[in-house]
């Protein structure tokens, strides 16, 4: 892993829980990881659910864009985390793959993406202080 690490979080739109994951990521480590997100098949905008959700707890993601996964992001990254795209992930050697099974907030309601936004915290946490303990301080 490089001196500051970077993670790329994957999922098919980059619309939902892959821009939850990156903001929580970007909010509790500050600069210390470098975050990326991107998606298999892009959506043309975040889902609302999720920007409400982050909103609420004064994580603003309105104005991301769902960007393509593209094989320089993976190559770039140290941690790569997919969250249900499956094999479309390229897979380079010395990097590490994680994938985080978590249900689509996509046609959901605010009701049902609020826990899906607590749990990806308590992992960008677990994670967090794995790959940059000094970042939770």
């Amino acid at each position: 892993m490089t001196e500051k690490p970077s993670v790329l979080f994957v999922c098919v739109h980059n619309a939902g829980r892959s821009q939850m994951a990156a903001a929580w990521l970007a909010e509790l480590a500050g600069d210390r990881i470098e975050v990326r997100s991107a998606g298999s098949a892009p959506a043309d905008q975040v889902n609302p659910a999720a920007v409400e959700v982050m909103r609420e707890v004064g994580i603003d993601i309105a104005a991301q864009t769902p960007k393509i996964l593209t094989v320089d992001a993976v190559k770039a990254s140290d941690v790569c985390i997919t969250m249900g795209c499956g094999d479309t992930c390229p897979v380079f050697p010395g990097k590490r793959y994680l994938d985080w099974t978590l249900d689509d907030p996509a046609g959901q309601g605010i009701e049902a993406v609020r826990p899906l936004r607590d749990e990806i915290k308590r992992r960008v946490e677990n994670l967090i202080a794995e790959i940059a303990p000094e970042a939770t301080a």
